[in-house]
């Protein structure tokens, strides 16, 4: 929008100067010249006003959104100097057949445009589009780079602190996959793994910070603000898992083999800025919630579950979704506990017997804190007998074995992985 409006004013204004020289017969010594050059002796050229305001208008609008939106300089000016040629040129072909047309009404529309169009180009305001595309790339959908583009905000890579929602997603058998596979099916099957990861999470709002043969992570809340990026972060995330699980089927019928694959969701404060070198940089975040949320995905592997959320993203969205808690962990400061949990889906999806199920472990893991093993193994046992395994349930009646035969555990405080 902010390049048509440019367009629109440019092309405008261009368009009523030309018009204005036209009327006043600014042009008129040069066709009478041009007329002369092709060998005409008497008279004077045609006028053809309608067909030379069709033609001026077109150009004026033309040239000045393909310059003002092209992003290559170079391009910019290849396109106008295709325009002036073929204006110049018409005369020449139409000469032939007995027609005149005047080029330079249209001549001086593409240069005017051009000029504004290529000016306004090198401003702050022009080469946003051009300064986004090379810091983002295709790491935003294009609704997300449109409104950065249109955004009246001025950019900032320099650093802010940012409220964002980062989701994580991990393959953790990699290793295992490619020893099993050969080294071409290996890369091809974790590429698929990895496209449909990114492109979901992109498609639905988020930044792709980060990609590589492991792991995905996704921002939300920035580049573009959103107060609601906590909710948006744990819907996608619950969305992305079911799309997962279709392409390890996928995989498995491709390549016999299946990723396991793990997510979380952390919300807080972050650093944004444009970070890295000359050689290699881009727009990203830093600070101890997207460090937390690498962890918190990995932590999966000692509950069992799927998909993890922190404390602070779980204050932010605990109106729009369904959780159960699975650990207390240190807090801010030493005294503090916080609360880490499993996501089982947004608010009203969930049957009763799931409703019925969570809120039994909820039960058995207040009993759990409590020390009341025989009344949490109850409660742990029958939320497992309602339906399929369940790991976090199993790990914890693991756990209270443990506890009771004085073996140590394995757990969050002690496994910082």
């Amino acid at each position: 929008m902010r390049y048509l409006k440019i367009t629109l004013l440019f092309g405008f204004l261009v368009s009523v100067l030309v018009a204005g020289l036209y009327e006043l017969g600014a042009f008129m010594r040069l066709d009478d010249g041009l007329w002369s050059f092709m060998g005409r002796i008497s008279g004077h050229p045609p006028r053809h006003t309608w067909v030379q305001y069709a033609v001026f208008v077109s150009l004026a609008f033309g040239i000045a959104w393909t310059t003002v939106d092209i992003n290559r300089p170079s391009l910019k000016a290849v396109v106008a100097a295709g325009a002036l040629i073929q204006v110049l040129g018409v005369p020449w072909v139409l000469n032939f057949f007995d027609h005149f047309f005047s080029p330079f009404p249209g001549s001086l529309a593409v240069v005017l445009s051009f000029g504004a169009g290529f000016a306004y180009s090198r401003s702050d305001a022009g080469k946003r589009k051009r300064t986004l595309r090379v810091v983002f790339g295709d790491r935003l959908s294009r609704k997300s780079f449109v409104t950065l583009v249109n955004s009246d905000s001025p950019l900032n890579f320099e650093g802010e602190l940012r409220e964002t929602t980062i989701v994580v997603c991990e393959l953790f058998n990699h290793d295992a996959m490619a020893e099993v596979l050969p080294v071409a099916d290996y890369v091809a099957m974790t590429n698929a793994f990895l496209d449909a990861c990114s492109d979901f999470l992109v498609d639905k709002g988020g930044y792709l910070d980060e990609c590589d043969g492991e792991s995905v992570r996704v921002i939300f809340g920035a580049p573009i603000e959103d107060k609601d990026h906590a909710t948006k972060g744990c819907q996608a995330a619950l969305e992305l898992s079911k799309r997962l699980e279709n392409v390890n089927l996928e995989c498995e019928i491709k390549w016999h083999h299946k990723f396991d694959f793990r997510m979380s969701v952390n919300s807080g404060e972050v650093v944004t800025a444009a970070y890295g070198s000359r050689r290699l940089g881009s727009f990203s975040v830093a600070g101890e919630s997207v460090e937390f949320a690498r962890r918190l995905c990995s932590a999966n592997m000692i509950y069992g579950s799927r998909l993890l959320i922190g404390p602070e993203t779980y204050s932010l969205a605990a109106e729009s979704i369904e959780v159960r808690p699975i650990e207390l962990i240190r807090g801010k400061t030493a005294q503090s506990c916080e609360e880490i949990y499993e996501i089982l889906g947004m608010k009203n999806v969930l049957s009763i017997e799931d409703l019925h199920k969570r809120d039994l472990f909820w039960k058995g893991i207040v009993y759990y804190r409590e020390k009341q093993w025989e009344d949490a193994l109850d409660h742990f046992a029958a939320a497992l007998s309602m339906g399929l395994p369940d790991a976090p349930i199993e790990y914890y009646i693991r756990r209270i074995e443990h506890l009771r035969t004085g073996t140590p555990t394995l757990d969050w405080e002690n496994a910082r992985i």
